[in-house]
């Protein structure tokens, strides 16, 4: 996530992320597990149904938003 963030300009540090993340998966909206990578273990994200569904509504925001802002 913070290499795909890179990609589109934003510089985030791990130790912004990951609060941002507890805090999501606190709310229902991401679930987490621990995977093994290699020789080390990794906590992934995935978005619940609940956190699909506020996506495709904010998704929706910004398009309306953008729709206006460009009129």
């Amino acid at each position: 996530m913070i290499q795909e963030l890179k990609h589109h300009g934003y510089q985030i540090s791990p130790g912004t992320i990951y609060p941002i993340l507890a805090d999501m998966e606190s709310a229902g909206l991401l679930s987490s597990n621990e995977e093994k990578s290699g020789g080390s273990i990794r906590k992934v994200y995935r978005a619940t149904q609940s956190g699909r569904s506020v996506l495709e509504s904010l998704k929706s925001k910004v398009e309306e938003l953008y729709k206006e802002l460009n009129e």
